[in-house]
């Protein structure tokens, strides 16, 4: 025996996602506030770590040159 059940899925209920923006659809999202930034580190750990990157690269660079 066959029986045909009709579901509609329009109900009011959230399935766990939002849809509220609050720009328009055409406008660009608003800005984030940064979680990290080298703009906010220290002048000395920011100097080392451009020395541990260059350090790095020329370790890099050697290794091919061999």
């Amino acid at each position: 025996m066959t029986q045909s059940v009709i579901h509609s899925h329009a109900h009011p209920h959230a399935h766990g996602h939002s849809h509220s923006h609050a720009h328009g659809p055409a406008a660009p999202h608003p800005a984030q506030p940064a979680r990290w930034s080298i703009l906010r580190m220290p002048v000395t750990t920011r100097l080392g770590a451009a020395l541990a990157a260059s350090a790095v690269l020329w370790v890099i660079v050697i290794l091919a040159m061999r």
